[in-house]
């Protein structure tokens, strides 16, 4: 799988991000935010975890082409868990990491991906959920999700520019509500007009969820 690597200055080890690309596929945003997210001292991975990109939110990225990747799955397929975990265990092993501390970031299909590899393995310590899809049936395993979660959400998500009816703000703070019964630990921001590509078609949007990410993921990996 294509990757490209991020490293902050100093000689580490580092805590590590992996971060997962939306259907529109892979994309130089997504190294950017990867770049960006370094201030936080982490290694961040940007990785293609599947090849291709469909869908209304490629208007808003730059694609990078990887066509060796593997067939786009759904984020609950157990090819997408599998895929998820060859990148974590593939980060791990890099130099100068700190293979106790692994993140993720995960934009709609990409943070069910991640939400998804969370509830399933115990392997990661925080997961960043950006304009994520939440099936009413995720709710049922909360309890067994160990990872620190920050939900980042447009309040005006909608098919126009990506979304679909899972990832309706509403789904989006019924899984937040549904985290807090279950004593888990969860921050959220809901973006007033935010769509479901705002990450990158707004640049305030962009630059206020960079800083949530990074004091977040300073925070929970550091632990």
């Amino acid at each position: 799988m294509l990757a490209a690597v991020a490293r902050p200055q100093g000689g580490g080890p580092f805590p590590a991000v992996v971060l997962l690309h939306g259907s529109h596929g892979f994309a130089r945003e997504y190294v950017q935010l990867a770049q960006d997210l370094t201030a936080a001292g982490v290694v961040a991975v940007a990785s293609c975890w599947f090849a291709g990109g469909v869908g209304a939110g490629t208007r808003f990225i730059t694609p990078v082409d990887c066509p060796d990747g593997p067939p786009m799955p759904r984020a609950t397929d157990p090819t997408a868990q599998q895929a998820v975990d060859a990148i974590v265990q593939a980060v791990r092993t890099l130099p100068g990491v700190r293979a106790d501390r692994i993140g993720l970031f995960g934009h709609s299909r990409g943070g069910g991906a991640a939400l998804n590899y969370a509830l399933t393995i115990d392997s990661v310590r925080a997961i960043v959920l950006n304009s994520t899809g939440y099936p009413s049936d995720l709710q049922k395993g909360v309890s067994n999700l160990k990872a620190s979660v920050l939900i980042l959400h447009g309040a005006a998500d909608s098919a126009a520019d990506g979304g679909s009816p899972i990832s309706d703000v509403q789904m989006a703070r019924n899984f937040e509500a549904a985290l807090r019964r279950a004593g888990r630990r969860v921050e959220a921001k809901y973006y007033a007009g935010g769509r479901h590509n705002g990450i990158f078609a707004d640049p305030e949007q962009y630059k206020d969820e960079l800083q949530r990410m990074k004091s977040f993921f300073a925070s929970h990996l550091s632990e």
